[in-house]
Order: C-alpha cells, then structure tokens, then sequence
C-alpha cells in the first residue's frame, strides 16, 4: 500500500491490499476501497451527496472494486441512505473530472472517459464505455455493454449491448464490443432480431419487448437480457435513430 503523505483518509475508511493514494488525494470516512484501487491527485471519494435534504449524521459510504483506477478530480459522493453506499465495481477506468453521483451503482468493467456525469441512482452495467462529457439524467439506467458517444445527453434508459449518442438517440447494436468479447454468432443474431422486433414494431415498447419474451422465440441469455430490460425502470428508453431503423 502507497499512501502520499498529503493524501487525507478519514477515520473508518477501509483501503485493500496494495491501494495506492495520491498527493491531495481525500478519502472520506466509510468509504471501502477494494484491492489495487489506485486513486489520482485531487479525488474526492465519499464526500457528502449533493442532496438538499441530506442529513450529514447519516452513516453512508462509498464502495469501490478491486483494480479500478479513479483519476483526477474524480468526485464519488456516498448514499443518501443509511447503510447504503454508492458503488464503482471492480477494474473500472475512471477518468478525470468524473462526477459520480450518489447512489450510483456502476458495474465492473466500466470506463468513464474524462467529464462523464452521473447524477444520482444511475445504474451503469457492466462493460460499458461512456464517452467524454456525456451526462445522464438521475434514475437511468445504461445497460450491459452499451456504448455512448462523447457529449451526449442521456434522460432515458439505454438497454443492453445498443450504442446510443447525441440526446437518447439508439444509433444500432454495439456490434465490434459483441465481437471481441467473444460472443456466438447465435447469440448475435437473435440480438439483432431482438433489436428489430423491439424498434422495428409499432406500439408501446414495454408491451412489444413483452411479447417477443414471451413468445419464446429467443433462446439466447443475451436476447432474453435486452428484452427483459424494458420490463423495469422509471425513465421510459431511448428510440432508434432512423437510420438505426434503415440499416
């Protein structure tokens, strides 16, 4: 373990193995830092939420995963609940001046590119790749996967595995992400089919993301997983750009 001697850790903070802490660095007190977490100069990880009401008495934290990286200037802010705590999953890149808002939950395998914005309870799943100063409304949710182009405006849900850009525009299926990761030409396949019954098919989306579940014409967990997800969430989903539409 490596801490700078300018570097400030609170009292009942927990550093893993190996975590190495910056110059100016703050870790603030119940945080949880796992194994290997690296953590840049001038960071600030679970300062008080941006929350009005917030009431700083209340025993909250922040967790972040074995082997992520937070850069500079990063800003991780705790629950606004009691016994809860915003998390950054394990092997995360989280570049400089990302905000990450309370109550966040961001999966493993997640890069932030510089800027990023996460205003509270957004939900980031895991191998996603959220561009330079893109920022996402409070309660979204951006799906396993996805990819979001730099400066875009994100105020309703990204389902899994779709690329999306400018303010919710759905431009297509992350295609070379779902390549190098290996999956099966099946599983990519009855994606796309998913792909075109959801946004292909008039109606609401909810009900006909429904229906191709239930019809049990996909088989594959990855179809199944990008159609249940339009079964939850508060935010309503992003539409395919025509383009998405015609190619």
């Amino acid at each position: 373990m490596s801490i700078h001697p300018t570097a400030i850790i609170e009292d009942e903070v927990q550093l893993g193995t190996g975590c190495i802490i910056h110059a100016y660095a703050i870790v603030k007190k119940y945080s949880v830092l796992g194994d290997g977490v690296v953590v840049h100069s001038f960071a600030v990880i679970g300062d008080v939420p941006q929350f009005l009401k917030f009431d700083p008495a209340t025993v909250s934290g922040v967790r972040i995963g074995s082997g992520t990286v937070v850069r500079e200037h990063v800003t991780i802010n705790r629950s606004i609940h009691t016994g809860q705590a915003t998390t950054v999953g394990a092997r995360c890149f989280v570049m400089a001046n990302v905000h990450v808002g309370h109550d966040c939950v961001v999966a493993d395998d997640v890069v932030l590119a510089n800027n990023v914005m996460l205003a509270g309870h957004v939900a980031v799943g895991s191998h996603t790749f959220l561009g330079g100063g893109a920022g996402f409304h409070q309660l979204c949710r951006i799906g396993e996967g996805v990819v979001v182009s730099g400066l875009s405006r994100i105020a309703q849900d990204i389902p899994p595995f779709a690329m999306a850009a400018e303010r919710n525009e759905i431009i297509g299926l992350n295609l070379v992400a779902l390549k190098r990761r290996n999956f099966s030409r099946e599983a990519i396949r009855e994606l796309k089919a998913a792909f075109r019954a959801v946004y292909f098919t008039p109606g609401n989306i909810r009900e006909v993301a429904r229906a191709a579940l239930e019809g049990n014409i996909f088989q594959s967990a990855e179809a199944r997983q990008f159609l249940s997800f339009f079964g939850e969430g508060k935010r309503g989903f992003a539409r395919a750009r025509r383009e998405a539409l015609e190619g």
